[in-house]
C-alpha cells in the first residue's frame, strides 16, 4: 500500500496504462490476443437491497489492526469497518471523511476539524482524543507500524479543541496530509484501544471503528463476517446489504470455481489466468478499474552485481515485457515506463501523459544487454531472485527473469520461499539477507505519485535495497514542501526521471484493477480505491 513496493500478491497487477489513460475511464486494446476492455471507476449501480453476500479474499487477513494493515486482504476488510480523517473516492479524488475540513495555516502545521456526532460501533462518540490516540500509535515503536515513517516529520499531535486536532511538523510535509486518507489517518476509539491491548485487531480483541459495517465474527482459517451498522453517520453510504461474509481462498483455480458456482458473489484481484474463462461466463462479469499499481523488480542488494547500473540496465533490456504481460496478466496491460503507474497521477492527470511521453520506451535488446554485462565484468555472476507460490504471476515473472539472465550471461538463481516468508521480505530487513531481487506490486494509496517516490528516499522503510541518491533526496524534500499540486507534479516528474535513469527499481508492466461480480450483485467500485473506500456499502441486488 503506501509502500512504494508492496508485494505482488494480486492476480493482476493493474492500471490503465496505455497512452492517454491516466484518467479513471476509457477503452483499452487487449494485448497478446486478449479482447479489448473498458476501465470505469464503478460497476452499474445496485437496484435493490440484499440480506447478505459472500466475498472472496485470496488470503486471510493477518490482522485487522489498522496500524499494521499493509496489504490487500486486511485493507479490503477494514475499508468497510474503519475510516480515516479524509477519504479517497472511486474516481481517485480526496474528499472530507471523519474530518469535515483541514487547514494548513503555515507550512509546518495541519489543523483538522472533526465531524460532530460520529459514533463508534459500541455507541460512544468520536472526539479529538480518539484521533490523537489513533494517530500517535503509528509513532510508537512498540506498535511496530509499517506506516511509522509517514510520521517522520511530526513533532506533535495535539487536541486543540473538542473537535479539533493540530499536527505540528519539524519540516513541511504535504504527503502526511494526503495520507490521512489512508491507514495513517484511521480513527479508532481510544478507550477500546486501551481495553483491547495486545489483542487489538485480532479475533479476540477485534476492532471498534466508525464505518458502515462492524466486525461481527472471525472464524480463523475459515471466514470473517461483517454486519451493517445502523447508526452510520454518512447516509449517502448507508449499506444496501445486511451481512457481508468473507471467505479465504488462496488457490486461484478454487477462487475461479467459487465465482462460477456462485459460492462467492464476487472478489477483487481476479486471477489473470482465469480472465478468458470468466469474461465469457454467464455467471457474472469481470470489471476493470483505475489502479495505481506497477509490477516491478525491486533491487534488495546494491552491494552485489546489481550495484552496478550497467547490470541493472542490462537486466531491464533483456526482459520481454510483452510476453510477460501475455503470460502473467492475461494479455491485459502494457510495459511500464516508470516504477510508479500513470494511474498514480490522478492529482495531475492533464500533465501525466506529457511526463510519461518524455520517458524512454522500455527497450528489448538482448544483444545490447549482453554487451553491458560484459562491460560490467558481470558475466557468470549470480543474482538471487526470490519466488513463491503466493501468486501464479510471481512464478511466471521469476521464470522470465531467469531466462533473460541466461541469455545475457547472468546466473539468475530462483529461491522459492513460503508465502509468509515472501511477505516478511517487505517488513523485515533480515528476511532480505542473501537476496538480490524481489517481484513487487508498487502502488499508491493516494492519487499523488509523490507518495510512491518517498519510498526511494534515503533511509525510508520502503527503500528495501537502501538505495541512496543525494539529488533524488533534495528534489523529494522540495516536492514534499510544495503545496501547489501542479508545481509538485513537476518536481515529482523529476523524481521519476531520476528513478528511471538509476533503476533502483526495474519497471515491468501495468494493467487495470479487477473485480468479479456474480450475476446477482452489482454496485462495487472497480478500482484500487476500494482499499480505503467503503465499497461493500454500495453493493446490492443487480435486479
Amino acid at each position: 500500500m503506501s509502500r512504494a513496493t508492496a508485494l505482488l500478491v494480486c492476480s493482476a497487477v493493474v492500471m490503465a496504462a496505455t497512452a492517454g489513460c491516466s484518467g479513471a475511464t476509457g477503452s483499452r486494446p487487449g494485448g497478446g490476443g486478449a479482447p479489448a476492455y473498458t476501465v470505469t471507476p464503478n460497476s452499474p449501480a445496485a437496484k435493490g437491497s440484499l440480506d447478505s453476500f459472500t466475498w472472496s479474499l485470496y488470503a486471510e487477513p493477518y490482522t485487522l489492526d489498522y496500524a499494521l494493515a499493509y496489504d490487500y486482504p486486511p485493507n479490503t476488510v477494514l475499508a468497510n469497518v474503519c475510516e480515516q480523517l479524509l477519504r479517497v473516492t472511486p474516481d481517485m479524488k480526496i474528499e472530507p471523511g471523519l474530518a469535515v475540513k483541514y487547514a494548513n495555516p503555515d507550512p509546518k502545521t495541519w489543523v483538522y476539524t472533526l465531524r460532530p456526532g460520529v459514533k463508534f460501533h459500541d455507541g460512544s462518540t468520536m472526539t479529538a482524543d480518539d484521533v490523537v490516540a489513533s494517530l500517535e500509535r503509528h509513532m510508537d515503536p512498540a506498535t511496530g507500524s509499517p506506516w511509522g515513517s509517514s510520521f517522520k516529520n511530526v513533532a506533535s499531535i495535539k487536541k486543540s479543541g473538542p473537535l479539533e486536532v493540530t499536527i505540528r511538523l519539524s519540516k513541511p510535509d504535504v504527503l502526511l496530509n494526503e495520507l490521512m486518507a489512508a491507514s495513517p489517518g484511521t480513527v479508532e476509539s481510544a478507550a477500546f484501544l486501551a481495553k483491547a491491548g495486545k489483542n487489538y485487531g485480532g479475533p479476540k480483541g477485534k476492532v471498534n471503528c466508525t464505518g458502515p459495517y462492524a466486525l461481527d465474527s472471525w472464524a480463523q482459517g475459515d471466514s470473517l463476517t461483517l454486519k451493517k451498522y445502523n447508526a452510520y453517520w454518512d447516509r449517502s453510504l448507508t449499506p444496501k446489504t445486511g451481512t457481508v461474509k468473507f471467505t479465504f481462498i488462496e488457490d486461484p483455480s478454487a477462487r475461479t470455481n467459487a465465482f462460477l458456482s456462485g459460492t462467492a458473489d464476487g472478489g477483487y484481484l481476479v486471477p489473470s489466468s482465469s480472465f478468458a474463462q470468466l469474461r465469457t461466463s454467464s455467471k457474472g462479469k469481470v470489471h476493470f478499474g483505475p489502479n495505481t499499481a506497477v509490477a516491478d523488480l525491486a533491487v534488495l542488494d546494491l552491494k552485489g552485481p546489481l550495484g552496478d547500473l550497467k547490470v541493472r540496465q542490462a537486466l531491464s533490456m533483456a526482459l520481454d515485457r510483452k510476453n510477460i504481460i501475455k503470460a502473467a496478466a492475461g494479455g491485459i496491460g502494457v510495459p511500464a515506463k516508470a516504477p510508479a503507474a500513470r494511474g498514480a497521477w490522478a492529482l495531475a492527470p492533464e500533465k501525466a501523459d506529457d511526463y510519461f511521453k518524455a520517458l524512454p520506451e522500455p527497450v528489448y535488446d538482448v544483444a545490447g544487454a549482453k554487451k553491458l554485462i560484459a562491460e560490467a565484468g558481470a558475466t557468470g555472476r549470480k543474482v538471487t531472485l526470490v519466488t513463491s507460490s503466493l501468486a501464479p504471476e510471481i512464478s511466471v515473472v521469476a521464470n522470465a527473469v531467469q531466462a533473460a539472465g541466461k541469455q545475457i550471461g547472468l546466473d539468475v538463481e530462483l529461491k522459492a520461499v513460503a508465502p509468509e516468508a515472501y511477505t516478511s521480505i517487505f517488513v523485515d530487513p533480515g528476511a532480505r539477507k542473501g537476496l538480490d531481487l524481489v517481484i513487487t506490486n508498487g502502488y499508491d494509496n493516494t492519487p499523488d505519485p509523490l507518495e510512491f517516490y518517498q519510498y526511494l528516499r534515503t533511509g525510508d522503510f520502503g527503500n528495501y535495497g537502501n538505495w541512496s541518491d543525494a539529488e533524488f533526496d533534495a528534489v523529494f524534500d522540495k516536492a514534499n514542501a510544495e503545496p501547489d499540486a501542479a508545481r509538485r507534479a513537476e518536481l515529482t516528474a523529476e523524481l521519476q526521471r531520476i528513478a528511471v535513469r538509476e533503476l533502483p527499481i526495474i519497471p515491468l508492466y501495468e494493467a487495470p484493477y479487477t473485480v468479479f461480480l456474480g450475476s446477482r450483485v452489482t454496485g462495487a467500485p472497480t478500482g484500487i480505491a476500494q482499499l480505503y473506500y467503503p465499497w461493500a456499502a454500495t453493493i446490492g441486488a443487480a435486479q
